[in-house]
């Protein structure tokens, strides 16, 4: 192996290439990052200031999003400082480490209506289906990659959805539907943008499409089926399955253009949302900040999606290509499905929105990503000398 594809673990750069290297740490990509994080912790901030208890106060939904902002922040460094090459070294480790941490979670998890999605230890809860995300773009990346320019045959696309398959059914047997439909999403994305031939992912696109009423025959639960369908039905049941959604759409709407102020939000202080710092965070934050706040947000994402397929477009290597395209995929698919359900125009799954959604296992699997994407920034500048 020669010098310059040698993979170094835990080192930036070299000595003569560390002005290039800082060159290419993009640092729009790291802003944009951080202060979406920041928007979360505001939101944090406001819910804990709504709910009645003292914002610094131990345990508060404030004090925990700063405590995750500042591990999410270290894993973005240490995710950084860590050479991406290995990755594709430790790709089937990795997915191991991956069916493994979802099958620690099914034997040990907690959740509600049966669920078994978080697993406890000691004062910290963990989701580890947030982490599997990037895990399988690892996977995939390393998988298509490696296949650059040999995705024009059925056996190459299926071999990728054959990768998905059991990391998907250990997720759906938690049962957890939104990290599901979010793999779906990452393996669409990655086989797209990796040139997988369109006619057979259209092929595949109508396979998935066909094995719907066996997923919902046999796989969705009741109370999975009334929140899918809700958002179908003109009067909604809003004592039921459509109380949540009729309940955001109240906030989004009463937000207007300005928004009402940070912890002004009625449906909040009023307890009349129910999880109002997590799936429905944005029902909230339309209403605090108003219509021009969800536009600041939407133009935060664009920006950071941005940097991010500008990473992908300058990587020499496919790996770093696809990834980045993998982790761009993720984050518009649960922007777009978790606004689309608030707003009613899509289905409830309980996907979270990237970075504002108060939960620690999303901003860490997001920050570990991000920090890769900016290893494959870094080290292209290690072969051009």
């Amino acid at each position: 192996m020669n010098h310059a594809s040698r993979p170094a673990p835990f080192v930036f750069w070299e000595a003569r290439s560390a002005p290039a290297a800082w060159r290419r740490l993009d640092l729009q990509l790291m802003t944009y990052a951080m202060l979406l994080a920041a928007l979360g912790v505001v939101m944090a901030y406001s819910n804990s200031v709504e709910a009645g208890r003292p914002a610094l106060e131990n345990g508060s939904t404030f004090m925990r999003g700063l405590m995750w902002a500042g591990v999410a922040l270290l894993a973005y460094v240490v995710a950084t400082a860590f050479d991406y090459k290995w990755l594709r070294t430790l790709a089937w480790p990795l997915y191991l480490v991956q069916l493994g941490l979802l099958l620690v979670t099914l034997a040990v998890g907690d959740g509600v209506n049966g669920a078994s999605r978080w697993v406890t230890i000691g004062p910290l809860v963990f989701q580890f289906s947030e982490l599997a995300k990037i895990l399988m773009i690892v996977v995939l990346a390393n998988y298509l990659g490696s296949r650059a320019g040999r995705l024009d045959s059925p056996p190459a696309i299926v071999g990728a959805c054959l990768l998905v398959v059991p990391p998907w059914l250990l997720v759906m047997l938690q049962p957890d539907l939104g990290t599901s439909l979010v793999f779906g999403a990452i393996t669409a994305g990655m086989l797209f943008m990796a040139g997988a031939n369109l006619r057979w992912l259209a092929v595949l696109g109508v396979g998935a499409i066909a094995f719907l009423p066996f997923a919902w025959n046999n796989i969705l639960r009741d109370y999975q089926k009334e929140r899918l369908t809700s958002f179908l039905t003109p009067t909604p049941d809003i004592l039921g399955a459509g109380y949540q959604l009729h309940q955001a759409q109240i906030a989004v709407a009463s937000g207007g253009w300005t928004g009402k102020g940070l912890t002004n939000s009625t449906q909040n202080r009023l307890d009349l949302l129910p999880v109002q710092t997590t799936d429905f965070v944005f029902a909230v934050l339309a209403e605090e900040l108003g219509l021009l706040g969800a536009i600041g947000l939407f133009a935060l994402f664009a920006a950071l999606i941005w940097r991010i397929l500008v990473a992908a477009w300058r990587s020499r290597d496919p790996f770093g290509t696809v990834f980045c395209c993998g982790v761009a995929a993720m984050i518009l698919f649960q922007l777009v499905v978790n606004v689309g359900m608030v707003i009613g125009i899509m289905p409830i799954t309980g996907i979270p929105l990237p970075f504002v959604t108060h939960g620690g296992a999303s901003l860490v699997s997001l920050a570990i990503g991000l920090g890769i994407v900016q290893s494959i920034n870094i080290r292209q500048t290690l072969a051009e000398w």
